[in-house]
């Protein structure tokens, strides 16, 4: 029997080899990083370089989910837009039924719930990306999240997805601290992901999540901030 063309049938060793294969489409994506600071969180992404022709605007990485939470990814970009029109469509919903904002544990528990719905339905394949969730809790507690295709889903205080995640969470192991301003987590983040993008600050996304609000930098804004992490040791 072909256990890699049957998603929901084990293999003789245990593994679900559609899933694994999810997870390979996850660590050839693009680069993401999240930071977990004091008061806010930093995401920080690498962009595909973009075709003259092209519209840079049309390119996203970072979705702002409500006033407060946002989602990023590494995968198939096509997968990471369904996911997140689902996971608004979701916060839409609860703030009808309970007139309040979901809390981030609620969104990506749910998040995970419906990467986890498709590693076990014949006729479809599991989702080709890992997310990372950024928002607050019920106390307005900063807090971050990882997604994967298996439908795992765990808390983080600093974590990379993509290719060089490896590298670049060795790197925030050793730089990473409890109670980091919003600044010095900007700093860590835009430094974690300069020293593996190669084309430059100019396909770099950083947003910060703070309370009730989402900031995107400009790009003005992350090129002087690439210029003080080029001066960091």
């Amino acid at each position: 029997m072909s256990y890699d063309t049957a998603l929901t049938v084990f293999s003789p060793d245990g593994q679900l080899f559609q899933v694994e294969y999810a997870m390979e489409a996850v660590k050839r994506g693009l680069c993401c990083v999240g930071v977990r600071g004091k008061d806010t969180i930093v995401l920080g992404v690498e962009k595909k370089a973009a075709s003259k022709l092209q519209n840079v605007k049309t390119i996203k990485k970072v979705y702002q989910l409500d006033n407060n939470l946002c989602m990023t990814f590494s995968g198939l970009n096509a997968d990471a837009r369904i996911l997140a029109n689902q996971t608004r469509l979701q916060c839409q919903q609860y703030k009808i039924y309970y007139e309040d904002d979901p809390s981030v544990d609620y969104i990506a528990k749910f998040t995970s719930q419906q990467q986890q719905k498709f590693t076990q339905r014949g006729g479809a394949r599991p989702y080709g990306i890992s997310t990372l969730i950024a928002g607050f809790d019920n106390q307005n507690k900063p807090k971050l999240f990882q997604t994967d295709p298996s439908g795992a889903c765990s808390e983080w205080k600093a974590t990379s997805l993509g290719k060089s995640a490896k590298q670049v969470k060795d790197f925030l192991e050793k730089h990473w601290r409890e109670g980091l301003h919003e600044k010095d987590a900007l700093l860590l983040t835009t430094k974690a992901l300069m020293d593996v993008v190669e084309s430059g600050n100019k396909n770099i996304e950083l947003c910060v999540i703070r309370k009730n609000t989402c900031w995107f930098l400009s790009e003005a804004e992350v090129e002087e901030l690439t210029k003080i992490t080029a001066q960091i040791q």
